[in-house]
């Protein structure tokens, strides 16, 4: 389950305590020199609003601590992420477009995979779809591992291949030639999920993978 967040503007389009991420990126996206933070509840919040940014600007609460990001996600970008039903299991990728909420591709499902090599060709496909369509906009991804392999250039699972997967192996062989190539492709970012809540390409069923 989610943990609630309350997020103050200070200064934006319409200062105010909003509840969720979507309202507070509505008023300081685009707006200069925004403020606004993130409280863990409603009250610690209204006393934040009743004061001034620079009370908290420096150092936050425990409870403040991680809640957000020092910037709003760029919203001109590529999010991804993937879903695996089972630990290998059925597993399926998918990128939207981050300030439209367009669906870019959705990929599987496939059978006996892991969730970080579902990541991994989700942030590869939306490398090569920005490549084909000549844009430079950054890929979000809410996985460490699979942006750690990306940057590799190698898909380090500990998976072995069978008569189930193998599709899926080569679709991962295809992905680490195509990264090898393109060494100067676009840049990969980390979602703060702490900061802007569940990456929106999520499918709402996540599983964690041991590979």
């Amino acid at each position: 389950m989610k943990r609630a967040k309350y997020y103050v503007v200070w200064k934006g389009k319409k200062p105010g305590i909003y509840s969720t991420w979507e309202a507070c990126a509505g008023q300081v996206n685009g707006f200069p020199e925004a403020r606004y933070k993130a409280f863990a509840t409603q009250a610690e919040a209204e006393k934040a609003f009743k004061g001034r940014y620079a009370q908290y600007s420096r150092k936050p609460t425990p409870s403040q601590k991680q809640l957000l990001a020092k910037e709003a996600p760029i919203q001109d970008s590529y999010v991804v992420d993937a879903a695996c039903s089972g630990n290998p299991g059925r597993l399926e990728w998918r990128g939207l477009h981050l300030g439209s909420g367009k669906l870019l591709f959705h990929q599987g499902p496939v059978q006996s995979g892991t969730n970080n090599i579902g990541e991994f060709l989700a942030i590869v496909q939306a490398l090569q779809l920005l490549e084909k369509r000549g844009l430079s906009l950054p890929v979000y991804s809410d996985s460490g591992t699979a942006i750690a392999w990306v940057r590799r250039n190698v898909c380090n699972t500990s998976l072995k291949m069978d008569g189930r997967n193998r599709l899926l192996f080569s679709l991962v062989t295809l992905a680490e030639k195509w990264l090898r190539e393109h060494p100067a492709r676009g840049k990969v970012l980390k979602w703060d999920t702490q900061a802007w809540g569940e990456i929106p390409a999520d499918f709402n069923r996540k599983q964690q993978s041991r590979f």
